[in-house]
């Protein structure tokens, strides 16, 4: 297993390595892309990284676009994580939300992905393998379910699928005593919530 810091610099070194130097023209300081060379567009440095191309150093809020279900679902979601980020850490982040399939190789670019919806999730042999190839070299994906029901479709599809890709590694809960919840705040284990919902009617105070 390899730590995040290794992680980002394997990213970042291929990255650079995709950059072909002989396919790009420098005009009067301006750089072309190849695939706009023919449009004649120029494109700055500057410009490109704000439209979808974040430093190594940056953290990228990346959501998993998948075929089943409605991966687009909660669209607030990740400025609400970006803003928490640059509030209470010196963490550099790239302020645009990222979406990257589960079929792409590309994925492996992104140390951290999201994933979240509230319908049945089934993923292709294409997405799987995908997914396993993250996660074997260290990625994190993080599945939020809309529907706050672990007894719901959402929840017990996306264990079902993970089963599926992970037949030897069973998911587990984390016991309290786990190094995440004394990593940055400090818990006695799972943050607790004022409601919780169960099987699609609300409890109000049931959590405090």
């Amino acid at each position: 297993m390899i730590s995040r810091r290794e992680f980002l610099a394997i990213a970042a070194a291929s990255v650079r390595l995709k950059a072909d130097p002989a396919e790009e023209r420098n005009i009067g300081g301006v750089r072309r892309q190849p695939d706009q060379q023919n449009a004649g567009v120029p494109v700055r440095p500057d410009h490109a990284r704000q439209r979808g191309r974040p430093r190594g150093s940056e953290f990228v809020f990346a959501r998993l676009r998948y075929e089943s279900g409605d991966w687009d679902y909660n669209p607030k979601v990740a400025a609400n994580v970006l803003d928490s980020i640059v509030q209470y850490t010196s963490i550099p982040v790239y302020k645009e939300e990222v979406v990257i399939s589960a079929s792409s190789r590309e994925i492996v670019s992104f140390p951290f992905v999201f994933m979240t919806g509230h319908k049945l999730v089934r993923f292709s042999s294409a997405e799987r393998e995908n997914l396993r190839i993250f996660a074997d070299a260290g990625g994190l994906l993080f599945s939020d379910d809309c529907n706050h029901d672990v007894n719901g479709l959402y929840a017990k599809s996306f264990e079902q699928e993970m089963h599926v890709a992970f037949p030897a590694d069973a998911l587990a809960k984390l016991p309290a005593s786990h190094p995440i919840y004394r990593s940055f705040f400090t818990f006695s284990g799972p943050p607790q919530t004022s409601h919780e919902l169960v099987a699609g009617h609300e409890d109000e105070g049931k959590r405090q």
